[in-house]
């Protein structure tokens, strides 16, 4: 619930943001010289740019979601059997032996989306986040009846 919470005021604050500096963008195309005008559509690409990415990672932790509420029902979420330091880090040895784990699991069974799911899991607790992010991804494609890009 925390995350949530988290991602929905991180989302608002950039959308405030975007509004600001779109208006900024508007106000220079408003004073109508070429420098202005070339200045304010520059500053209203960047709000666009900051819109589309935000749809875009929205879209993708919905999606993630969802297939994880389907593997919770199924009863096949990963169980965080990693050992923490003190501090409550995860332990590095810990998570790669999970890894190696979900890895040989994923290539047994590569066009199944649990498997990547879990993969996607265990690359996060490796701190391996573009590649958790790519599994997940993948995960998504093959639930999704997608072709997953390579």
């Amino acid at each position: 619930m925390r995350a949530k919470i988290t991602y929905a005021v991180t989302a608002a604050v950039l959308v405030v943001y975007f509004v600001l500096v779109g208006s900024r963008g508007v106000l220079l195309i408003q004073h109508g010289t070429v420098l202005t005008v070339t200045f304010g559509v520059a500053v209203l690409i960047l709000p666009v740019i900051g819109v589309w990415f935000l749809w875009k990672n929205t879209q993708f932790v919905q999606r993630a979601n969802r297939l994880a509420a389907e593997l919770e029902a199924e009863g096949g979420l990963p169980v965080d059997e990693l050992k923490r330091t003190p501090s409550g880090r995860i332990d590095r040895d810990s998570a790669d032996e999970v890894f190696a784990r979900r890895k040989a699991e994923t290539e047994d069974t590569p066009d199944d989306w649990r498997c990547w799911f879990r993969l996607a899991v265990a690359y996060h607790d490796a701190r391996d986040t573009p590649r958790a992010r790519k599994a997940m991804q993948r995960a998504i494609a093959l639930h999704e009846g997608r072709t997953p890009i390579a």
